[in-house]
């Protein structure tokens, strides 16, 4: 049955009045006047999200669940639940937890795309939050995990042992190798950069400019790397505490249509001030900040709906904040089939109100917020 959405739609490059036709996905756009004062954006992407609403993925089938419909509420129409360092069987649970929700699907939810492998083949030296559960990516885990049929995105410490050879693994078989939590220089990430691109591999940054070195005139680090990449995708968790936005502004004058805002929500993302748990560490939420006993930022409390704003407070335009939370992600998952507002696309859409509130969410043509 045809549905149809009016307001000012965000399209890839400008705004303009009108109405969407749509079932479950997008049939025709209409320029029109006179239509309501709010914006329909293409449903957010979140590539990188730990937890939210009390739940987090390491839990399990239903909590998967339970922080996947949060975000819906928060504008995120496709979602990756992301795993954090722990022993190898829990992260193993983990993953096959993902790969039945990916399979039935979440009732009344976001699509499920799959998996982020964030832990644990990241350097020991570079946990930021993570627990001290490191191990190296041998081909044996490499091949358990590709196996669950679930994993979208690795992070992967270039420096590991093994790690150029599950790189490579990686990449071919279609997972998105995110560089992160590592202590690699500029000539490892550009190394690293170049193994997976030789591979048939997409490449990125998990969290750019967090938990790796940073960019200095003698030492340019892995975020230079990236940055000055053709090819190379960047996340970045912009809740203005763990990226300045003068340093936002930077990166996405270099990076373009190469970067992507992430949540790295944790559980305690949408609940009041106070003590919460993150891997199985206690962390402390306040005043918008999480943090682990000894000052370390722990994750974030962060939605993409609030992203979005902060983008637009740091001066982005709307269609350029759009990308941002969506079709920059759309294009580093590969997924063609959304992340912009334009015929035979899926009809998934974010709309907001005119303080850029999330108002109402719709995925495959329902509405579901």
């Amino acid at each position: 049955m045809m549905a149809h959405l009016e307001g000012r739609i965000v399209l890839r490059d400008r705004i303009v009045s009108g109405r969407v036709d749509f079932d479950s996905h997008i049939r025709e756009i209409v320029p029109q006047s006179g239509v309501p004062e709010r914006y329909i954006l293409p449903g957010f992407i979140d590539g990188h999200v730990h937890g939210g609403g009390g739940a987090d993925t390491m839990d399990g089938v239903a909590a998967i669940e339970t922080l996947s419909r949060f975000h819906l509420g928060h504008g995120t129409t496709t979602i990756l639940p992301t795993t954090i360092t722990a022993p190898w069987a829990e992260v193993m649970d983990a993953l096959r937890a993902v790969a039945e929700v990916c399979d039935r699907g979440v009732e009344g939810g976001p699509r499920i795309h799959g998996a982020h492998l964030e832990g644990p083949f990241v350097s020991p030296h570079k946990l930021g939050a993570q627990p001290p559960f490191t191990i190296e990516p041998t081909a044996e885990r490499v091949a358990e995990a590709v196996a669950t049929g679930c994993v979208r995105v690795v992070t992967i410490a270039p420096e590991l042992d093994h790690a150029p050879t599950a790189m490579k693994a990686f990449a071919q078989a279609g997972v998105r190798v995110s560089l992160g939590h590592t202590t690699t220089d500029f000539e490892g990430a550009e190394r690293a950069i170049c193994l997976v691109c030789a591979a048939g591999g997409t490449v990125g940054g998990t969290h750019l400019f967090n938990a790796m070195s940073a960019i200095e005139g003698r030492r340019p680090g892995p975020v230079t790397a990236l940055m000055c990449s053709d090819v190379a995708y960047g996340e970045m968790i912009f809740d203005t505490h763990h990226v300045h936005p003068a340093s936002f502004r930077l990166a996405e004058r270099m990076m373009g249509q190469r970067l992507l805002f992430v949540t790295d929500a944790m559980r305690g993302t949408g609940e009041a001030d106070g003590p919460s748990q993150l891997g199985g560490q206690d962390v402390m939420i306040r005043n918008g900040v999480v943090r682990l006993p000894d000052g370390t930022l722990a994750g974030s409390i962060l939605t993409l709906d609030q992203a979005l704003r902060n983008a637009l407070d740091a001066g982005m335009s709307l269609p350029k904040a759009a990308r941002l939370v969506s079709t920059n992600a759309a294009a580093y998952l590969g997924l063609q089939d959304r992340g912009a507002i334009a015929p035979e696309l899926l009809a998934d859409f974010t709309v907001l109100d005119d303080r850029f509130q999330v108002s109402e969410v719709w995925v495959n043509g329902e509405r579901r917020v």
